[in-house]
């Protein structure tokens, strides 16, 4: 879809969650690819956190991003898939004032190019939650490259046309 560059970009604060059991700062190579794709479209890192699988802390850190003003987007990573311990999308739904059902659809098409059938098994989500985005991706960097490259590096572009998230912001806490 097309840019119009006739338009001033403006970049969005945006805070990523990466959500492992396993990973720490060093190890977070999805969390890497995230920030270096948002920074790359000119978008600014607000904060990064990494915690486990646990949905009382996930809520927790969702709650105190949508709460911050100078956040207007949160990405997470991981805990998307269907095991026991895999909570991001319970976690977001808790917080969502309105389910965003269509990410997750062209997620998983998207996807699906990829690694075929075994896109199944992602829970892949997004939701407005008080005025703050949330979209909930995969923990591979494959996972990642596909939500960024596919979807977001276009809908967080205020300048993508013919519509775009950046321009709802305004209204998202209209009544």
């Amino acid at each position: 879809m097309p840019i119009d560059t006739s338009l001033t970009f403006r970049a969005v604060n945006i805070a990523v969650l990466t959500v492992s059991d396993t990973r720490g700062l060093a190890e977070d190579r999805s969390g890497d690819t995230l920030v270096a794709r948002l920074e790359a479209a000119g978008h600014i890192l607000a904060d990064r956190v990494i915690l486990r699988d646990d949905i009382d802390a996930i809520v927790a850190q969702l709650e105190r991003w949508i709460d911050d003003p100078a956040i207007d987007c949160i990405v997470t990573t991981g805990g998307t898939g269907v095991t026991g311990r895999d909570v991001t999308p319970e976690a977001v739904e808790r917080v969502a004032t309105k389910m965003i059902p269509g990410f997750g659809e062209l997620f998983r098409y998207l996807s699906y190019a990829k690694i075929g059938t075994s896109t199944v098994q992602s829970r892949a989500c997004a939701c407005v939650a008080r005025g703050t985005y949330i979209f909930a991706l995969p923990g591979s960097t494959g996972a990642v490259k596909d939500g960024w490259d596919g979807i977001l590096q276009d809908q967080l572009d205020s300048r993508h046309r013919p519509c775009n998230f950046v321009e709802l912001m305004p209204r998202l806490l209209e009544r």
